[in-house]
């Protein structure tokens, strides 16, 4: 009997599973962060409504959904910018390593946009880069916002994500609310860890934009 092993044990095997998608919801979600505790500013909601943009909301039939709100001490349209200027994402989310817009003019319906963020290499899978590639199909401007697209790397793929944005004034400034749902075989093995990782990801993203947002009002 030796003290170490080559091959992971159980608990490594789980801590390298929870990072993989970990990664992968910071990534769709346009960076990560949920379990455990939920920062003050923000509150998580829970109704099935859903949120929408020009009457339509995420996919209701997907199983891995997340919603969550925050708001934030800046003019709406400070808000707004920093959330549809795509090509600068990486300079204010970290896990967002490159994005661009396949098209050009003003941030629209129909605007398609590609960026990345790296995954760590698991026992089954090797380090990759996620590509995701976003379609805008509902839009209001300084309102909402309705994406979809796929995220495709090296051994690793969410079929389809719909993210849902929402920006109201209100007293003390902007309510951002947004909600998120992932479908495919892969992510679906195992709901609740990608649903839990999925929130942390929408948590984090409106921390830093309420961060970024709030120094530059």
């Amino acid at each position: 009997m030796t003290m170490f092993s080559t091959a992971p044990s159980n608990a490594s095997r789980r801590f390298l599973t929870r990072t993989r998608v970990a990664a992968l919801a910071v990534s769709l979600a346009a960076t990560g962060v949920l379990a455990g505790a939920v920062p003050a500013q923000a509150r998580t909601t829970h109704d099935t409504g859903g949120l929408q943009c020009r009457g339509q909301g995420v996919d209701s039939t997907a199983k891995i959904r997340y919603r969550t709100e925050i708001l934030i001490k800046a003019p709406l349209s400070t808000v707004w910018n920093l959330q549809t200027d795509v090509a600068r994402w990486p300079a204010w989310q970290e896990p967002v390593t490159s994005a661009k817009r396949l098209d050009s003019g003003p941030f629209r319906e129909r605007s398609r946009f590609r960026w990345t963020t790296p995954v760590p290499e698991t026992p089954h899978t090797p380090a990759t880069t996620l590509v995701i590639t976003s379609t805008v199909g509902q839009l209001r401007h300084q309102a909402c916002i309705r994406w979809t697209g796929p995220a495709i790397g090296e051994g690793l793929r969410i079929d389809r994500g719909v993210h849902v944005w929402t920006f109201t004034r209100v007293r003390g400034g902007v309510l951002v609310r947004t909600e998120e749902t992932h479908a495919g075989e892969q992510i679906e093995t195992d709901v609740p860890l990608a649903t839990e990782f999925l929130g942390m990801g929408l948590e984090a993203w409106l921390k830093a934009l309420k961060e970024t947002a709030e120094a530059r009002a």
